[in-house]
């Protein structure tokens, strides 16, 4: 005989189980666009490259290229010889809002 506690731990492992298979596969699916993104170098003519695209928008790009620290690179407390940056990224959108006392655009 299946005692009620059982079948409640079995419901649990299978629901807990079915949850982190789905964020699983999410994720799975996240990695699988960001391996397939287009790898563009930053040099000059990036902007140039952007402003070109359709809609001004890339939607997923890997960029690749030498990127300086603002004031000093950041050292590694686990592996010794690894360094990395923090860089600020600003991103500007400029939209046309509709001004109802006005009745233009």
């Amino acid at each position: 005989p299946i005692t009620p506690g059982e079948l409640l731990c079995l419901g649990s492992s299978l629901a807990f189980s079915g949850i982190f298979y789905y964020l699983y596969r999410k994720k799975t699916k996240a990695m699988a666009r960001i391996q397939e993104a287009p790898k563009l170098q930053v040099d000059d003519d990036l902007p140039a490259l952007v402003s070109a695209a359709d809609g001004r928008c890339l939607p997923y790009v890997a960029l690749e290229g030498i990127v300086l620290p603002a004031k000093a690179a950041l050292t590694s407390h686990y592996h010794e010889g690894l360094q990395g940056v923090i860089q600020k990224l600003l991103l500007k959108e400029h939209r046309l809002i509709w001004n109802s006392l006005a009745r233009s655009w």
